[in-house]
């Protein structure tokens, strides 16, 4: 793809594949913040690899203090260095989780602090950062924004893992993990006996 990212794939794919009334459940494995707002319910669900924390809609909300389709905000005020992207000055993860769980998205929320309906440290300050860096927050949000509609070029029996290629062990030996295809190959066989 040229136009998209990677994760504008996983973004597709999980929305492609919840659509499909064959499958259960999608797990996002990622530890990526700007996956979250992917999250579904129970029916997709991001698997932070790292912590092994499995989060549905309820534990984003718990985590990131806003519901999956505000993290694209969120992210446009507190930044996302993985995505190379600052934020707003002052901005920190507990007043944005605040003000975006009042009012969802930069547009919402009101430009003056004394016209908030909640109560957030530096607000005079914070408000004044956003009416000045408004432009700059929704840049900010449309990178962390993932293109669901991505063009990925599969269906779900497509993406249906049957197994690593027949390349994946020469792969995994210049990638100096040999072991990987084993573990590939222990896994297909594992899969093969529960579905066969």
């Amino acid at each position: 793809m040229i136009e998209f990212e990677a994760d504008d794939a996983l973004a597709a794919a999980a929305a492609m594949t919840a659509a499909d009334t064959r499958v259960d459940q999608v797990v996002v494995c990622t530890p990526d913040k700007d996956l979250a707002q992917c999250v579904r319910g129970d029916r997709i669900v991001q698997l932070d690899r790292r912590t092994r924390e499995l989060r549905n809609e309820s534990a984003v909300r718990d985590k990131f203090g806003v519901p999956p389709e505000s993290i694209p905000d969120w992210l446009a005020l507190v930044g996302d260095s993985a995505d190379g992207f600052p934020g707003l000055p002052g901005w920190g993860a507990r007043s944005a989780a605040t003000v975006l769980a009042r009012y969802q998205h930069l547009e919402s929320i009101p430009k003056l602090a004394g016209d908030w309906e909640v109560s957030v440290r530096g607000a005079l300050r914070l408000a004044t950062t956003l009416v000045e860096q408004r432009e700059r927050a929704r840049l900010f949000r449309e990178l962390a924004t993932l293109r669901a509609d991505a063009p990925i070029g599969a269906d779900v029996d497509a993406l249906r893992w049957r197994g690593p290629r027949a390349d994946f062990a020469a792969w995994a030996e210049r990638l100096g993990t040999p072991r990987l295809h084993e573990r590939a190959m222990t896994l297909a066989t594992a899969r093969a006996a529960v579905v066969g």
